[in-house]
């Protein structure tokens, strides 16, 4: 059920529009999949996998998480694909105001080949037209992430 919706300006050429899917806490808004900006490949097996789940479900059960300013992906790439195979609008997103939200971090994966990674470069990379490899980044959250049910016929739906 919806129950509102929050009007974001200036996140691209066009205004950006999330309805809160439903009364937990924290939120989870319906967010247009043309706005969400992927950083790391994906696994086709994996999606493969996740998009006949997905199917049988008749719905997404869990959240992405995303970057509430940018549109940029920290958790759900897999998700995410497979809303574009489905030809899905939207999908279920926890927004977070991520470059200034302590309450997430990021790390590296151990065989992602990499350091270290901060926030900014992976806000950098979604910008980009690169990505890194999949499983690159590894994002922690202190909030819940709420089991949810959100109907296919629900994210093929404009608003």
């Amino acid at each position: 059920m919806l129950l509102e919706c929050l009007h974001v300006d200036g996140m691209s050429e066009r205004d950006v529009e999330f309805s809160r899917w439903d009364s937990t806490e924290p939120a989870v808004h319906l967010v247009p999949l043309d706005w969400l900006k992927p950083h790391e490949e994906i696994l086709d097996k994996n999606v493969r996998q996740l998009e006949k789940m997905t199917l049988r479900w008749k719905g997404y059960t869990k959240p992405l998480l995303v970057d509430s300013k940018t549109g940029s992906i920290l958790d759900g790439h897999h998700r995410y694909s497979v809303g574009k195979n489905l030809g899905l609008r939207r999908l279920p997103a926890m927004l977070f105001d991520y470059l200034d939200d302590d309450s997430i971090k990021v790390e590296v994966w151990p065989a992602s080949g990499l350091d270290s990674l901060t926030k900014q470069d992976i806000i950098d990379m979604c910008m980009s037209s690169e990505l890194f490899s999949a499983k690159t980044s590894r994002h922690i959250v202190e909030a819940e992430v709420p089991p949810i049910h959100v109907p296919l016929d629900v994210l093929n739906q404009e608003d």
